[in-house]
């Protein structure tokens, strides 16, 4: 870092511990051009801004104080009093405007299209004696920790800049004439010997410390009543100040008017500015779908094409310094946008979104939990849905002749392989806790078996369809309760749990066993068939079973009667009783443990349902786009309880979760499109074709080691599989006769034996007694199982 003049080090080193600002963000944004800077703003302000990645936050925020230098000073942050403009909904060409009794602040904001740049215009009126004060929050790389911080003369101008490891920021300001317009500038470590410190200890700006750091550390700077500022990064200070300063060598409106020019041409390209029939409220509508495609399109990575994150904000980011945040690869969420951009017919982006997948794949097939847009994983855990959802999307591009050459064979095979030894039980459900048997999940999995097979043949595709078939035919065995005391009270004699625990493959009393909720300060020690989610609407969104399925419809009553809550915007759904994803009661944030709150992103999942079922789904879409923030973002949960003012929590409002959800935009758009074409637009024509919503009659039961069923049905053959060879030990009259057989290649590269029906027909004891020897090494399994015939 090079500095034209003697260093005066801040006192305080090293600082507070850092966090990240609250996750209640206004507006999400970036340029349609080369640029590689995508910026957040909540309370009026910038929040965080990442480069050269999705992935990497490199400010906490950047604010402003309006101060007379004689001890009147406000945060216009904490004023809190502000209006947010746009050209027009879905496009992020920012302008706020501050209101105080003496002064109004208005901030302009666009990313500069051809640099690493974010451009602001800060414009002062009212009270004469004012001046605006610039608050600049780095945290390079991703972390407040071992920042460098300075105040420097650079090149004649006054700079404020920061490093940490291979990052670089600059903030530069000039006036009308282009002259330098940061008159004095200072640097300081947060909650010591900052500027806000100064004006909260002083009322004016009376530090000028030249150097603060490594640390969590803060830049202050004095500005004329008008400036223009450009926030530059690079791979050094240096870097990102010639950025900075080239960028101020243009005409600030010709720069917006571009972006917003081609923001507006964008949405024209796509289908959220078509017509659809959405009722009295098509303003409000219409304005949330272009919202939600304008989310999905600034969530784009520009170096690892096809890459989204799931939100590029940090829940309840104003009380931790996480790591990883929301600004991280699922493949899950990945996917869902992917059926989203589909839906707004940006098939160029969802193809590169499978290529990207395909890239990341695992050896075995799976996908990681979640991952940093380069591969590497961030969580580890395994959510079969994860391995789904590729092959899904590969069969919606195949459906609409769009891949263009995408080589996906070799990547549907290995996801299949993985679902077919993995399942029907996944480590994770889709909500990243509990393992067992999830009806989302299993969805998915048996969709993915039928549309994956249209890529194969020979045993590839036969053994897929058979085990779609076999576990689909179980959906209701493994993931139903009868005769609950709910159940009872509300009429319902079947309905679908939230969790069914592994042993459920071979024992329905595995349903009675309690399924531990991680996410409460105390566990409330509730039986897996105590527990209901709204999971199983994923089965009639992918053709699985009919709307008014008794079983179903019984489902949809109860999941109403203990999830649903009426806010002021409309319906919300919790995800399953017992959650404690959300803020405690008082309102304090999430901090491992709270009360799980309503989320949005299911009052659409509702809405899908309430369409197959041939009712009137507007009603849930108007929900969508009421339970949103000043800018229409979409967050992950909304405040569900008696209004907390103070802590900004009102019902129907977004909490202090992730905002925007881009699942929950994704979810929007797709419900828009559903509406438009009467049906689900993310159900594979393939899996509809196959059951049309009925479940099947298998003639084969698949028994494997990770789901060793205990029953095969008069009729049905047995077909036993491994993920290598093995010689199967087995009996069919306790061991007086015994046979050894080899297993046979199988499709998916497992290995099979199969016995058919009739001769398990012949059973005198109607029992299957059976162990296993590994071929490779001789080694026996070490344990006796036994199926009823």
């Amino acid at each position: 870092m090079g500095n034209e003049q003697p260093a005066s080090d801040a006192p305080g080193a090293p600082g507070i511990t850092p966090t990240w600002s609250s996750s209640a963000k206004d507006i999400v944004g970036c340029s349609l051009g080369s640029s590689r800077v995508w910026f957040t703003m909540g309370f009026g302000i910038l929040n965080e801004v990442y480069h050269p990645r999705v992935d990497i936050p490199q400010i906490r925020d950047l604010g402003f104080i309006v101060a007379d230098g004689r001890g009147f000073w406000v945060e216009i942050k904490r004023l809190a009093n502000y209006e947010l403009r746009l050209p027009a909904p879905g496009v992020p060409v920012v302008e706020t405007i501050h209101r105080h009794d003496r002064f109004e602040l208005t901030l302009r904001v666009v990313a500069d299209p051809a640099r690493d740049v974010l451009l602001l215009e800060v414009t002062l009126t009212g009270d004469e004696s004012l001046r605006p004060y610039v608050l600049l929050a780095p945290h390079l790389g991703g972390t407040g920790h071992g920042n460098v911080a300075e105040a420097v003369r650079h090149r004649g101008v006054n700079t404020l800049w920061a490093e940490q490891g291979p990052f670089g920021l600059a903030l530069v300001a000039r006036d009308a004439e282009g002259r330098d317009a940061l008159s004095r500038v200072a640097a300081g470590y947060v909650g010591t010997s900052d500027g806000w410190q100064d004006f909260d200890r002083n009322g004016a700006m009376t530090w000028e410390y030249a150097r603060a750091g490594p640390g969590n550390v803060a830049l202050t700077g004095e500005l004329p009543r008008t400036a223009l500022l450009a926030l530059g990064f690079g791979t050094s200070s240096e870097s990102a100040a010639t950025l900075a300063d080239s960028a101020l060598q243009q005409r600030f409106d010709e720069v917006w008017a571009g972006e917003a020019r081609r923001w507006t041409q964008w949405h024209e390209h796509t289908r959220a500015h078509r017509d659809l029939d959405l009722g009295t409220h098509g303003e409000l509508l219409h304005s949330a779908l272009r919202t939600s495609a304008m989310v999905l399109r600034a969530h784009h990575d520009k170096t690892y094409r096809g890459a989204m994150v799931a939100s590029l904000s940090v829940p309840w980011g104003n009380s931790k310094d996480d790591l990883g945040g929301y600004h991280l690869v699922w493949a899950r969420d990945l996917c869902e946008s992917a059926g989203a951009l589909l839906a707004l017919g940006a098939v160029a982006d969802a193809r590169d979104v499978l290529r990207y997948l395909a890239a990341t794949q695992n050896e075995d097939g799976h996908w990681f939990q979640n991952q940093w847009l380069g591969g590497k994983p961030y969580w580890n855990g395994v959510q079969l849905d994860e391995a789904a959802f590729p092959v899904l999307l590969a069969g919606a591009l195949a459906e609409r002749n769009a891949l263009d050459g995408i080589p996906v064979r070799a990547m549907v095979r290995r996801a299949l392989r993985f679902i077919a030894l993995t399942g029907p039980s996944s480590d994770q459900d889709r909500w990243e806790e509990d393992r067992g048997v999830n009806p989302f999940t299993l969805a998915a999995c048996i969709a993915a078996l039928v549309a994956g097979a249209e890529f194969l043949d020979g045993p590839d595709r036969e053994f897929a369809l058979r085990l779609a078939d076999f576990w689909n035919g179980q959906v209701e065995e493994w993931t139903t309760v009868c005769d609950t005391p709910l159940g009872r009270s509300l009429g319902v004699s079947r309905c679908y749990v939230r969790v069914a625990p592994p042993g459920v493959v071979s024992s329905h009393d595995a349903l009675h066993q309690v399924l531990a909720i991680k996410n409460c300060a105390v566990d409330p020690g509730l039986a897996a068939d105590d527990q209901i989610g709204g999971d199983f609407l994923q089965l009639v969104r992918l053709g699985l079973r009919p709307a008014d399925d008794p079983v179903i419809r019984g489902s949809v009553r109860v999941a109403d009667e203990m999830l649903r809550v009426e806010t002021p915007n409309g319906p919300a759904w919790h995800r399953y009783n017992g959650d404690g994803y959300g803020e405690h009661d008082d309102g304090a944030p999430f901090d491992g443990t709270g009360r799980g709150r309503a989320w949005p992103l299911l009052t659409g999942e509702r809405g899908h349902y309430a369409l197959a079922a041939g009712e009137d789904a507007l009603p849930y879409l108007e929900a969508m786009a009421r339970m949103t923030g000043p800018g229409g973002l979409m967050p992950e949960q909304v405040w569900d309880a008696a209004p907390i003012p103070e802590r900004g929590l009102y019902p129907g409002r977004p909490s202090g979760s992730a905002m925007p959800l881009v699942w929950a935009h994704a979810e929007y758009v797709k419900l828009a499109a559903s509406i438009r074409q009467g049906r689900p637009v993310d159900r594979s024509e393939a899996v509809w074709s196959r059951y049309h919503g009925a479940a099947p009659a298998p003639d084969w039961h698949c028994w494997s080691l990770q789901a060793p069923i205990d029953a095969v049905p008069a009729g049905a053959g047995l077909l036993l599989y491994f993920d290598r060879p093995a010689v199967l030990h087995w009996s069919t009259d306790g061991w007086q006769t015994v046979h050894d057989d080899p297993t046979a290649p199988l499709g998916l590269d497992v290995h099979q034996i199969a016995l058919p029906a009739e001769g398990l027909a012949e059973s005198p004891d109607r029992r299957l007694v059976f162990t296993v020897r590994w071929s490779g090494t001789g080694a026996w399994e070490g344990r006796d199982f036994a199926v009823a015939l």
